[in-house]
């Protein structure tokens, strides 16, 4: 379970220059704030940063924005990019918001981001949550109205359930499998220059197969 309290962490955020702290603001303007007009991409639940800073790291001519929700959880993003920015390694293409994925239409305009990432999401196992679940009809629609036409969504998770449902929500919702395995690590060509999380080392290092899948419209 993701740590959801630490004293002062809301504080922290508040005063860390690698948070936005009024995205509301920025709709169809991000670039502006990058200072360029490279591509533009976003990791929807980012938890401690490993994924989006490697990224980052790899892929230096385009711009990252981590969403998290939980404040505990992206301080130790924002730690970790002190970290690096104290040995001068601090990849300058990346930007966090904490907010709440519900709210990611207020905060992107129509066809900004050129690719979505969802890994490890929250699999909200109740049926009565399954609108709250990321690769739902419901989010779905969401990144459709801010995804650049010809944009892509990426998903991993090593639950199967969670894949299942995820699969059965795209034709409904006018979206189409480009990839699909539910062994990634055993696929040799999708797994060239994956980027793995946390969450995908530990699973992976327990014997969990990890499912992507990449999408379209």
């Amino acid at each position: 379970m993701r740590l959801r309290n630490i004293t002062g962490s809301r504080e922290a955020i508040g005063e860390s220059r690698f948070v936005v702290h009024e995205p509301e603001q920025y709709p169809g303007k991000w670039r502006e704030l990058f200072g360029n007009e490279n591509p533009l991409c976003a990791e929807i639940g980012m938890g401690k940063g490993r994924f989006l800073m490697e990224m980052a790291k790899q892929h230096p001519s385009v711009n990252f924005i981590g969403i998290e929700k939980y404040s505990s959880v992206l301080l130790r993003a924002i730690q970790k990019m002190e970290e690096l920015e104290q040995s001068g390694q601090a990849p300058a293409n990346i930007k966090f918001i904490r907010m709440d994925a519900e709210d990611i239409t207020k905060v992107f305009g129509e066809g900004e981001l050129d690719r979505i990432y969802l890994n490890f999401s929250d699999p909200w196992p109740k049926e009565r949550h399954a609108k709250r679940r990321l690769p739902s009809g419901q989010f779905l629609a969401r990144y459709d109205r801010i995804l650049k036409k010809d944009g892509e969504l990426e998903f991993k998770t090593d639950n199967q359930e969670l894949f299942d449902f995820a699969v059965g929500e795209l034709e409904g919702a006018g979206w189409k499998a480009r990839e699909l395995t539910r062994d990634l690590h055993a696929d040799e060509r999708l797994c060239e220059g994956n980027v793995m999380t946390e969450y995908e080392e530990r699973f992976s290092k327990m014997g969990n197969p990890i499912c992507k899948y990449i999408i379209y419209r």
